[in-house]
C-alpha cells in the first residue's frame, strides 16, 4: 500500500522490523517500494535442512590401528622365529649367564641403596613464604542521581529509556495481553489536547494506513523499542524527524475511535508490553 514503511508493516503483523528485513533480504535504512512483495514469515526450512545436509562431508574412514597395519609376524620353524629380510634378529647378542646376571643385579641394588642416603642426608630447603601483594585503594565514585520529575510528566528509567506519559489525561483503557484489541493503553482528554513523545527516538511511521488506528504516529526509540500514539486529530511530525521526550507530536482526537481519546503502545522487539511496566506511577 502507498504510504507504508517496513516499521508500519512489522508493526501490523507483530513482527521484530528486524526479523521483517531479514527474510526479505532488506538492508539498512529500510527502504520498501509500491508494489513490492514482502515475505511474512523466514525462507522454507526444509529448502535450508537438505542444503545443508548436502553441503555435510561424508565421515572420515577411522585410521588403521598399529595392530592392524602391521604385516603379520613369519611362521616359527622348530620353535625359534624365523629370521626377515630385515635382519632384526641378527644382531642381537647372547643372553648373558646366571653369574653375570647375578653380579650386576646385587651391583644395581648397591647404587639404589647409595642413592636413597644422599637423599636422607640432605637438608630440606627452607619454606619462602609468599610475597604480599600491594593492593591499590580505588576511590569509589557516588552514583548519579536519578532524573528528577516535571509536572504531570514524571520520568522513569525502565528499558534503558527515559519513559514519560504522553499524555495528561486519565486512564480510560488498560493493556490485555494476548487481546489484539487491547495491546495499549487508551488515556482520555479532549480533541486538541497535546500527544507528547514518550521518549527520545526517530519517526519511522506517519500516516492513516494501519486500520483501527487512525492518524497514527510510530517512534522507533533504540533497536528494541518501539512506542505508537493512535486516534489523533492532526499529526505534526513527518517520518524522519528526530524527536525530544516530552515533545508535542500530535493533537488528540477520535479518528477511528468513538471519542476523544489517545492510543498508547510500546512494542519491545516487535511484541506489545504493557505500558505501564515503563511508565513511571502517577
Amino acid at each position: 500500500m502507498r504510504g507504508d514503511t517496513l516499521y508500519a508493516i512489522a508493526f501490523r503483523n507483530g513482527f521484530d522490523f528486524r526479523e521483517l528485513a531479514a527474510w526479505n533480504g532488506i538492508e539498512s535504512p529500510y527502504r520498501i517500494y509500491v508494489g513490492q512483495e514482502l515475505r511474512l514469515g523466514p525462507p522454507n526450512a526444509e529448502q535450508s535442512n537438505s542444503h545443508v545436509a548436502a553441503a555435510v562431508p561424508a565421515p572420515a574412514r577411522a585410521p588403521a590401528t598399529a595392530a592392524s597395519a602391521a604385516p603379520p609376524a613369519p611362521a616359527s620353524q622348530n620353535g625359534k622365529p624365523a629370521a626377515t629380510g630385515g635382519g632384526m634378529f641378527e644382531d642381537v647378542p647372547a643372553t648373558p649367564s646366571a653369574p653375570a646376571r647375578e653380579e650386576a643385579t646385587l651391583a644395581s641394588a648397591a647404587a639404589s641403596r647409595s642413592e636413597s642416603a644422599d637423599i636422607l642426608a640432605a637438608p630440606a630447603a627452607p619454606a619462602i613464604p609468599p610475597a604480599r601483594e600491594s593492593v591499590a585503594e580505588v576511590p569509589v565514585k557516588p552514583a548519579p542521581s536519578p532524573p528528577k520529575a516535571t509536572d504531570d510528566v514524571a520520568v522513569n528509567g525502565a528499558g534503558g529509556l527515559v519513559w514519560r506519559w504522553p499524555g495528561k489525561g486519565p486512564l480510560i483503557g488498560s493493556f490485555v495481553a494476548g487481546d489484539q484489541t487491547r495491546q495499549g493503553i487508551d488515556i482520555g482528554g479532549t480533541a486538541g489536547d497535546p500527544v507528547l513523545a514518550a521518549a527520545d527516538g526517530e519517526v519511522v511511521y506517519s500516516g492513516n494506513g494501519l486500520l483501527g488506528y487512525g492518524e497514527l504516529i510510530i517512534v522507533k526509540h533504540n533497536a528494541s523499542f518501539l512506542s505508537a500514539y493512535g486516534h489523533n486529530r492532526k499529526r505534526l511530525v513527518q517520518e524522519g524527524n528526530r524527536i525530544k521526550a516530552g515533545q508535542q507530536i500530535a493533537e488528540m482526537g477520535s479518528s477511528a475511535s468513538a471519542r476523544d481519546e489517545l492510543h498508547f503502545e510500546i512494542r519491545k522487539n516487535g511484541k506489545p508490553v504493557n505500558p505501564l511496566d515503563y511508565l513511571p506511577a502517577r
